[in-house]
């Protein structure tokens, strides 16, 4: 599988996100249990975050960032990317 990464940014104010946060955390937990190796987490000085998945393809990481309930309720934008690793440690 293939990594890649969702960066994101917040559209809405803070009240609105945080009605999501607990969605978006079991959608995460979620990912992680069905084997895609998922982090997710948000800058230091708010406003946006990153996520970052194993998936088969960028079709399929495109309809795992879209099930993401912050983007399914408009609460961030997202720019997609594959994340080509050139060092990974030896297993």
């Amino acid at each position: 599988m293939a990594w890649f990464v969702k960066i994101e940014r917040g559209i809405v104010d803070k009240p609105r996100f945080d009605q999501f946060v607990a969605a978006h955390v079991a959608y995460v937990n979620n990912l992680i249990k069905n084997g895609h190796q998922a982090r997710s987490g948000y800058w230091a000085e708010r406003g946006g975050g990153m996520l970052i998945f194993q998936a088969d393809s960028i079709d399929t990481a495109k309809t795992i960032v879209e099930a993401d309930p912050l983007i399914a309720n408009n609460c961030v934008t997202y720019e997609l990317h594959e994340w080509c690793l050139i060092a990974e440690p030896n297993h």
